[in-house]
């Protein structure tokens, strides 16, 4: 027996297609369902969607399968009774590739050398070194592992940070200790209640003088105005590619602020993504049309 499957595009439905227990059928959002929705058990809702609408349409409804690693927009929203699986694994090493592109344009200077190009100034600069630098990396799952797993070559000396202490894994009541020996603190947590404003002028006053604040986890969980006064002090550095608001205001201090490195939430955003995205979301399906719960599950708090 076949397990209808809702999916938000072709490339999806041939990608699902190659399973012989999935029917993959092909929907738009916002427009009506097609007739297979009644029987469906799994939607897959496109990347950038979320509503409530969809549901009391899709009276089968037992899987939503994300294709993202974040389920921030659909946490509370999916019907009791429901399973809600995101896209884990799939977006962690480009996300982790971008918080080493900023921490080495940042560290070797390379928009002071941007700036002399443009001018054309030949001007050796001085710049600092990534290696041997101690980067605190706060979220020990797929992001936080793939992060590390791409600065120890550099050298770099990672510490890892959990909602909870396990081997190898600090918890986050020990972060008043850890913050002021690290270099760099890049923050890689899903938003939830408890990483929610996480970063806020206490966080960011136990970081060492100098240091860097790098943000790819979600807007919220730094205090923005906290962080610009510590910018504007010059007192910390910092790379966010999410902020709070979003998008960032045009008249923003954030926009001016010294030692400061900004991104359009682009960190994952690279050619092929949604590829990678249904590889991952296969699979999920796959473990639920076998009989087995998927391995992305978001229980409890996420």
């Amino acid at each position: 027996m076949t397990v209808t499957v809702l999916v938000p595009d072709d490339d999806g439905v041939a990608i699902l297609s190659e399973n012989p227990l999935v029917n993959a059928v092909r929907y738009e959002w916002g427009a009506e369902l097609p007739p297979e929705a009644s029987k469906a058990e799994v939607l897959v809702p496109d990347m950038d969607s979320a509503g409530d609408a969809i549901w009391r349409d899709l009276p089968n409804l037992r899987l939503v399968q994300l294709l993202t690693a974040s389920a921030d927009d659909w946490v509370g929203r999916v019907p009791d009774g429901v399973l809600l699986s995101t896209c884990r694994g799939a977006h962690g090493g480009s996300t982790a590739e971008w918080a080493v592109g900023v921490l080495l344009a940042m560290y070797r200077n390379l928009d002071g050398y941007a700036s002399a190009q443009r001018e054309r100034r030949w001007e050796p600069l001085p710049s600092d070194t990534l290696q041997g630098q101690h980067v605190l990396i706060v979220g020990a799952g797929d992001l936080g592992r793939q992060l590390r797993r791409r600065l120890e070559p550099f050298d770099v000396r990672c510490t890892m940070v959990g909602m909870s202490a396990r081997e190898g894994v600090h918890g986050v009541e020990e972060l008043p200790e850890l913050l002021p020996h690290h270099d760099v603190v890049v923050m890689m947590v899903p938003l939830t209640s408890r990483t929610r404003g996480m970063v806020d002028a206490e966080f960011l006053s136990l970081m060492r003088d100098g240091a860097v604040l790098v943000n790819a986890a979600q807007g919220p969980v730094v205090v923005t105005d906290s962080l610009v006064a510590e910018l504007a002090g010059g007192r910390l550095r910092a790379a966010l590619d999410v902020t709070d608001p979003e998008p960032l205001p045009a008249g923003h201090p954030l926009w001016s602020a010294p030692g400061f490195v900004l991104t359009p939430h682009v960190a994952g955003a690279v050619r092929g993504v949604r590829r990678r995205a249904y590889v991952v979301a296969a699979a999920e399906i796959a473990r639920y049309a076998g009989g087995e719960l998927p391995g992305n599950l978001v229980r409890g708090e996420y």
